[in-house]
């Protein structure tokens, strides 16, 4: 698949956001490039972020692209953000992603591809082979430590066969998002997802990509130890459920 070859089905990009004021405009850009689908919009989801990143999307123009901003104003949270979103989307198919550029715009298409050739779930990967990863900048080294130890012990306690639990980078029927509704808090709720829609038998796939530093801004998952251990219990703790519950044949 050339990567701008256009997708056969209509398209909802969610973008989550928090304080990417530095980075909004340029991935909205970016999405409306790489996106070629017989219809495409992209909805930005905002936390009422303090750098006012509603207010820069809000003035964005792209050509033959759906724009459009959704400011929250309570409960935030990134899986509530991606829930509003999900239930504004038009189109049967959905795609969400960070929106710091370590999720490069440009291998959307690759995941559409895998739609339209008849996958329900179709995520972008770095721990499948071809793929990778760069964390260079402020708490890098550590993050990437533990996402990848965070992310052997979750595939050893569930599914090996799936490589990155906590991949946030997805394609997805509508109507696998209406049987298997997103769960959780931060990141954990992806893990949550993922497991459920194996468990189930849809039909997942996993495309490497290669995850670059963020361009600007800070990350929301944390730069310290302590940080990232909280979040990581949450994730743990998600596991443990996800496996008592299939143990007692509630997934």
């Amino acid at each position: 698949m050339t990567e701008k070859q256009e997708s056969t089905q209509g398209v909802s990009i969610i973008l989550p956001t928090l304080n990417e004021a530095g980075n909004i405009e340029a991935l909205i850009q970016a999405c409306a490039e790489y996106v070629k689908a017989t219809a495409v919009e992209i909805i930005v989801v905002d936390d009422d972020s303090t750098d006012r990143t509603w207010e820069i999307a809000e003035k964005v123009t792209v050509p033959d692209v759906s724009l459009r901003v959704i400011r929250r104003m309570q409960n935030p949270g990134l899986t509530n953000s991606l829930r509003e979103g999900v239930a504004a989307a038009r189109h049967d198919l959905i795609v969400w992603m960070d929106c710091d550029f370590s999720h490069p715009p440009e291998r959307i298409p690759q995941m559409l591809y895998m739609i339209d050739q008849g996958f329900d779930v179709a995520v972008n990967s770095r721990y499948t082979v071809g793929g990778g990863e760069d964390r260079i900048s402020k708490g890098g080294p550590l993050q990437l430590l533990l996402s990848r130890t965070l992310n052997w012990s979750i595939r050893f306690l569930l599914y090996p066969s799936f490589s990155d639990y906590t991949s946030g980078f997805v394609a997805v029927r509508k109507s696998v998002l209406e049987a298997i509704p997103l769960s959780g808090d931060y990141g954990e709720y992806f893990v949550d997802f993922i497991y459920r829609a194996l468990k189930r038998k849809y039909k997942v796939c996993e495309l490497p990509y290669f995850a670059a530093q963020r361009r600007s801004g800070e990350s929301k998952t944390g730069t310290t130890l302590l940080q990232y251990l909280r979040r990581g219990r949450k994730y743990l703790w998600t596991v443990v459920r996800l496996r008592w519950d299939s143990l007692g044949g509630r997934i």
